[in-house]
Parts: C-alpha cells; structure tokens; sequence
C-alpha cells in the first residue's frame, strides 16, 4: 500500500521538487496546500498518512 503524503509549502518550485521527489520513491501524493490554512483542510479531506509541512507559512508555522 503507498502511503499517502500531504505537502503544505507556500514556494511552488519547492512543492515541485519534493512532490517529483516522493513521486519517485513510490509515495502518493495526495495534495498540495500554500498555506496553513488550506493545509488542514485539505488534511481533514484527504486524510493522508503523513504530512511535510513548512515551518514558516504566511498564516502560520508549522509548529
């Protein structure tokens, strides 16, 4: 079963990278948010197994 990843990065090219990156070691990426905020909606819709989520994001950290 792939584990289903969750990317919240408000830096797009980033998001490209690590999405192409997971992508490549067989993960499923389930979305991408820019934000906190539609980070954790879209956690509660997709419900993924993990979450890589940035640190410092416009409306919030990761903390």
């Amino acid at each position: 079963m792939r584990r289903k990843i969750l990317i919240v990065e408000d830096d797009p090219s980033f998001r490209r990278l690590v999405r192409a990156l997971l992508t490549a070691r067989g993960y499923l990426v389930v979305g991408e948010a820019a934000s906190a905020g539609e980070g954790l909606a879209l956690a509660a819709a997709v419900q993924p197994d993990a979450v890589l989520l940035d640190v410092d994001l416009p409306d919030g950290d990761g903390l």
